[in-house]
Formats: structure tokens, sequence, C-alpha cells
């Protein structure tokens, strides 16, 4: 047997435990580890483990062994049709480190909860993984309301997330790093390229009713106004959960704004859509530009219902190089032909990277070092949207694209623009 096929045999037992595979699942991973190029697994047996005395001084669940992280998003409830990939993402980025060896030589050990869709249930879950199984760090959250929850409890208890979804901006912690945009890199430079190629002057701004709908529509408005000297035709904002967009509808059809702009989410997208398509608007006849339709959302809504439409996002599935073809395929193989792979998808993918990064920078699981390695502007990644870099403000510089929505529920990439430094709080916002 050869030290790579060695290697791939001894990391089945390791997959399987860590994340809660069953045994056709991990032999699909380790088979397609076998194909990653970037994997150097014949080293793993080689690297020198530190002792657990030395980088772990903050009783955090680390052993000569593993170290235990947890996971928590919603795999039920109106959003669990958009935390579903992210859940899978994560645990796959966890199974292909396992395989390389772990992180400073200990396998991760997945401690998985479940946010329900409630805002209150992510803090009371972030609270038990922080203080019952001290996690080094918890990868979770979709909507800013979940997000904010959250918050207090990490910064009470000094602990780590890794948050995927573009939003608002607005905030930065010492306990979050967000792999997903800000406003300034999705909302403003989606609506530039909107505002120029459609040479739009009038919108219509739809969200669900919460945090990030909210606050993004404010920032929307503000640029709208002051930047591209358009008018806001409309604003209006949907229940979380929402099946009847009736009224909001035949507003549009009067009001006859150049665009719709959308943030509506989660399962709420999937009547949404449906229900514009029966009153005969589409992308054929009104240019929609959404913030909050990925892969994952488009399976649900069914592609017919989205063709000609578009999304401001910083990934696509269709992403066309070696890298992100690489990255499908490894997904595939683990959760499905037809597992969906969207952009908060993909930015769940890097956090556990991201991580394990820090970590081995820093030498140690704690916290505070762990975040100084964070804040170095040393860190970047070779994701499967191209290389992205960690910036002191937690945030990642990266492109934003414009995805053009296919019957099948694929996105053609229309526009891709130069890298975005993140800027959380932009002046005058």
């Amino acid at each position: 047997m050869s030290s790579k096929k060695a290697s791939l045999s001894n990391c089945e037992s390791t997959i399987s435990n860590a994340v809660g595979l069953g045994s056709t699942t991990r032999r699909k991973v380790v088979a397609g580890l076998a194909s990653l190029p970037f994997f150097a697994m014949g080293n793993v047996s080689h690297a020198q483990v530190p002792p657990t005395s030395k980088v772990n001084t903050t009783k955090l669940a680390v052993t000569d062994k593993e170290v235990t992280v947890g996971i928590l998003h919603s795999s039920t409830g109106t959003m669990a049709i958009s935390e579903t990939g992210s859940i899978q993402a994560e645990k796959l980025a966890i199974s292909q480190i396992n395989a390389m060896g772990g992180v400073l030589g200990r396998k991760i050990k997945v401690i998985q909860e479940d946010g329900a869709s409630d805002w209150p249930t992510f803090a009371e879950k972030a609270k038990k993984l922080l203080e019952e199984n001290h996690v080094a760090a918890i990868f979770g959250c979709w909507t800013s309301a979940s997000r904010k929850a959250v918050l207090p409890v990490l910064e009470r208890d000094n602990g780590l997330l890794y948050y995927p979804t573009f939003y608002e901006g607005l905030e930065q912690s010492k306990n979050v790093i967000y792999t997903g945009q800000e406003a300034t890199q999705q909302v403003f430079a989606g609506l530039d390229w909107v505002a120029k190629t459609k040479k739009a002057k009038t919108f219509y701004l739809i969200g669900s009713d919460y945090i990030w709908p909210r606050t993004t529509m404010k920032l929307a408005r503000k640029y709208i106004e002051t930047v591209l000297h358009g008018t806001v035709v409309g604003e209006e904002y949907a229940a979380l959960g929402s099946t009847d967009f009736g009224s909001t509808i035949n507003k549009i059809r009067l009001k006859k704004p150049d665009v719709i702009y959308a943030a509506v989410v989660g399962g709420s997208n999937v009547s949404w859509f449906k229900q514009l398509k029966a009153a005969g608007i589409n992308g054929q006849n009104q240019t929609l530009l959404t913030l909050s339709v990925t892969e994952d959302e488009a399976k649900g809504i069914g592609g017919e219902n989205l063709v000609g439409f578009y999304s401001a996002m910083k990934y696509f599935q269709s992403l066309d190089t070696p890298r992100n073809k690489e990255f499908v395929k490894q997904f595939k193989s683990m959760w499905g032909a037809g597992a969906p792979i969207g952009d908060v998808t993909q930015a769940a993918y890097e956090g556990p990277w991201i991580w394990k990064a820090a970590v081995e920078m820093a030498g140690s699981f704690d916290t505070d070092k762990v975040v100084q390695a964070e804040q170095s502007g040393k860190i970047s990644y070779d994701a499967p949207e191209g290389v992205v870099y960690l910036e002191p403000n937690h945030h990642l510089k990266t492109r934003l694209r414009i995805g053009k929505w296919r019957a099948d529920g694929q996105a053609d990439i229309v526009y891709t623009s130069d890298y975005i430094m993140p800027n959380p709080f932009p002046k005058g916002y």
C-alpha cells in the first residue's frame, strides 16, 4: 500500500467519528480526497504535536488528540432551506482538515446544535456550546437576528464565531470572523452594476421583516438617492415565513420600477417568486436584483421561476475555475449529486480553514491568541471563489459577482468586480 493510500485508510474512522458520517458517505469523502492535489497527507504522521498544556491554557475542550468545535445553524424551521448547505460545507471542510491531520495535530470533533430558526434558541445553544461543551470555535448562524442574539454570549464567554452570511455591516467584534460580504461589497457594488448596465433610475425595495433586510434597505435607499441620484418608489417588508405577496406585487405593477431590489429570505422566497411568475412578472419584462437567493434557495424556488432575474453574490456554483470544479466535485461526492452549493455554503466552507490557519499561526487554541493571528493581516486562503484575504477588521477582501438565473437553477456569471476591501462602517451611513 502506498503512503498516500495508507494515510487515506487511517483517516476513515476519524472522519466518520468527527462529523457523524455514515460509512457510505465516509467512503465518498475519502475517495474524493485522493484526487485533491493540495492535500499533503503523506506528511501528517511526521508532524510534531505540541503538548496540550502549551496550546490550551483557557480550559477549552482540547485534549492531546482532539479539539471540539460547535456547528450552530437552523436544521429546522423556515431558515433550514438556506442553512442546510452551511452545515454540509462546514462538515466537508472539517472532514478534509481531519484527513490532513487536523489542527495542531488534533482531529476536530463536532457538536452540532439546531437554532431552529428561532433567535432566542440560537443564544441558548451558543451558551451551551461555550459554557458546557467548552468548544474552541463555533461555525454558525445565518440571519443577522441570530448573530445579534449570539453576540452577547460570545463576548461574555470570549468565544469565537465564524459567520458565513452576507450581511448589512455596521458591526465588528473581536469574537466574530465574517466570511460573507458586508454592505459595501454586496449592496453598493451591486447597485452600481444595475444602475450602469440597466440605466436604472427607479427602485422598489422589498425584504423580510428583521434586522438584515431593514438595515440593508436603509443603506440601499441612501445610496440610491445620494450616490446614484435615483428614486425609491416603494419599500415593503414581509414577516419572516410569509407566503402572501399579492398586495406587494399589485403595488409593483402599479409603480413600474426599473428594478425590483429584493431581500426576501428563507422559505418565503418560494412563494415570492412563484407569485411573481403567476402575475406575469419575469426576467424578460422586469429587472429584479436579489441579495438573498443562492443555489440553495433556487432549488426550493424552482429555476423556472427565476429565469432572467439576477443575484448579487461573491460566489456561484457555476464559477469556471479548476479550484471550484474540484470543490464542487468534493461537495457532491459527500452530499449527493443534487446538493446545491450557494454563496453562503461556500463562505461556510471557508470558516474552518481560516480558523485552522489562525490557530496554527498562533500556535494555540486560546481565543485571544487566535484573534491576534486573525488581526495580523497575514492570513489568506485559496477558496473555491478565489483567493480571499482576512483583513484586520475581521472581514474578507473579496470580489462581487452578478449571476443571471437559468431554468436549471444555476446562474451565468455576467459580472465580476475587482477586489473590494471590506468597510463595515462606511462614512455617512
